[in-house]
């Protein structure tokens, strides 16, 4: 395990809760201010292992093509849905 992999996994889940609020209120802005503050805090290596094994996860299938699609905005018009 790296030590990046370790330090995700002792991240509390309250740190983790305005972001998923974010996420749910829609609010990108606010999301990207909790994302930097969080890389700022712990680091980008750490960012990417708490996003990808705890954020992600617990995100609706809606909820996940808001975010991507804020994401994906600037270069994509639309995104089709899928299924």
């Amino acid at each position: 395990m790296t030590e990046a992999q370790l330090t995700a996994t002792q991240i509390s889940v309250n740190e983790l809760i305005g972001m998923l609020a974010a996420i749910g209120d829609q609010d990108y802005s606010k999301f990207q201010e909790l994302e930097t503050a969080f890389v700022s805090q712990h680091g980008e290596e750490v960012w990417q292992e708490v996003f990808s094994f705890r954020v992600l996860p617990a995100l609706d299938k809606a909820a996940s093509q808001w975010l991507l699609n804020q994401w994906l905005s600037a270069g994509i018009n639309s995104i089709r849905k899928i299924g």
